[in-house]
């Protein structure tokens, strides 16, 4: 059986970069404008997030969900090469831009959302092969088959599921490679908890319906031609029960355990994934 098509697809002259790419697109039917009011108030969202961030030391990773993003930075270090361009979308304020950074690629740090960006540059500023660029990731603003590497982290859900593949693809030369790290959305806990966020304001509806799921992942297989995945926290849902019973340390052990042993893929709260451009 075939890949599913996509909604569209683009072809751009490669201007040099880090130029941006005028592209005329057509009219927005009632569902986009739907879906770009939500989008509006997530940049918002996000740069008040980040006003924030500025006047506070940023929250480190838990204990107990710091599996997934080890083997996020084992990917990063193993699949990054020092003078290569490389891609983050949905940068923020730079959670996981310093990973990237210290592979000595060239990157291109993206987000939609300008306060985020420029917490990013202070940060950062002292790297010289870092660039920002504020733009969506569903009209990447460079060249076809330029970037070797495009990397997210708990962005997919933030852009249409179908544009934003697309996109990456697009960007990625032949042989390229998307790792990402997601929450996958097919445990009913998880979305039953995501559906309470929604309802108290602190995530937009469009979100909900994009997150990642299982059939997501089958589709990036499909599109890219070969993918690796790897799930992590099926139990992740009891961790404010076993955090006061064990304390933090010993639930991320559980977590760890348990996931072998009940070998965690649909009931899982993260993903970490890596897929390659054949063509």
């Amino acid at each position: 059986m075939g890949c599913p098509s996509g909604q569209w697809e683009r072809t751009v002259n490669p201007p040099a970069m880090p130029s941006v790419v005028q592209i005329h697109y057509p009219p927005l039917s009632t569902k986009d404008v739907n879906d770009l009011d939500d989008k509006e108030i997530d940049k918002q969202r996000y740069d008040n997030k980040a006003k924030i961030e500025s006047q506070n030391n940023p929250q480190a990773i838990p204990k107990w969900s710091i599996e997934p993003y080890q083997k996020f930075y084992e990917l990063i270090a193993d699949h990054l090469s020092e003078g290569e361009p490389a891609l983050e979308i949905g940068s923020g304020t730079g959670a996981h831009t310093e990973e990237i950074l210290n592979t000595g690629v060239n990157l291109m740090a993206t987000d939609i959302s300008p306060e985020s960006l420029k917490i990013l540059k202070k940060k950062f500023g002292k790297f010289n092969n870092l660039s920002i660029q504020e733009c969506d990731m569903e009209k990447l603003p460079f060249p076809n088959n330029y970037f070797n590497t495009v990397i997210s982290a708990g962005s997919l859900s933030y852009g249409d599921n179908t544009i934003v593949m697309n996109e990456i693809y697009r960007v990625l030369r032949p042989k390229g490679k998307y790792i990402c790290i997601d929450s996958l959305n097919n445990n009913l806990i998880y979305r039953l908890n995501r559906w309470i966020h929604y309802l108290k304001g602190n995530r937009t509806k469009s979100t909900l319906k994009r997150m990642p799921n299982i059939d997501l992942l089958k589709t990036y297989n499909c599109k890219f031609g070969t993918s690796s995945v790897y799930f992590f926290g099926s139990l992740t849902w009891l961790i404010p029960v076993l955090n006061k019973l064990i304390g933090e340390a010993r639930s991320a052990e559980f977590l760890k355990i348990s996931d072998k042993l009940i070998r965690t893929k649909k009931s899982a709260f993260k993903f970490v994934m890596i897929v390659q451009k054949t063509k």
